[in-house]
C-alpha cells in the first residue's frame, strides 16, 4: 500500500475510537526499517486496545499488512508494526513517561485530523503535503 494511503488508512481508524493527540513523524532520514511513526493516546486499556485492533482491521480492510501487534495484554503501551508506519498508542501517563516525541520527533508531518478526534497539543488544519519528500 501506498505512503500516504497507509498514513490516512492508520489516522482514519484511531480517529474512529477517539484518540488523543495524534502525532505523526516522518523517520525515513532516521531508519531504514520504516518511513513514519504515528503516536495516538488511549484513556483506559480498553480503549488502546480498541485503537490498536481497529487499525488492524482497517489496514487490512484495505489491502495492507499488519506485521505483529505487541502490548495487547496490559493495554498500557500497544505498538501496531504496519511495515512502513509503526503506531505507537500509549496511555496519558506513559506517553508523558516516555516522551518518543523526542525520539522520533525530529520531522513531523502535517497531516489533517478531523474535529473530532480530540483536543491536540498543536493546530488541526494541516494540508495531507508531505513535508521535503
Amino acid at each position: 500500500m501506498e505512503l500516504r494511503k497507509l498514513q490516512r488508512v492508520v489516522i482514519d481508524a484511531l480517529e474512529d475510537v477517539k484518540a488523543v493527540d495524534i502525532r505523526v513523524f516522518d523517520t525515513s532520514k532516521l531508519t531504514d526499517l520504516f518511513d513514519r511513526v504515528i503516536i495516538a493516546t488511549g484513556n483506559s486499556n480498553r480503549q488502546t486496545r480498541s485503537l490498536a485492533f481497529s487499525v488492524s482491521t482497517s489496514v487490512k480492510d484495505k489491502g495492507g499488512n499488519v506485521i505483529s501487534i505487541e502490548g495487547l495484554d496490559t493495554g498500557e503501551w500497544v505498538l501496531v508494526d504496519c511495515g512502513d508506519i509503526v503506531v505507537h498508542i500509549l496511555q496519558p501517563a506513559i506517553r508523558a513517561y516516555y516522551q518518543l516525541e523526542g525520539m522520533w520527533g525530529g520531522k513531523p508531518v502535517r497531516v489533517k485530523l478531523s474535529a473530532k478526534s480530540g483536543p491536540t497539543s498543536g493546530p488541526m488544519n494541516f494540508s495531507d503535503d508531505l513535508d521535503d519528500e
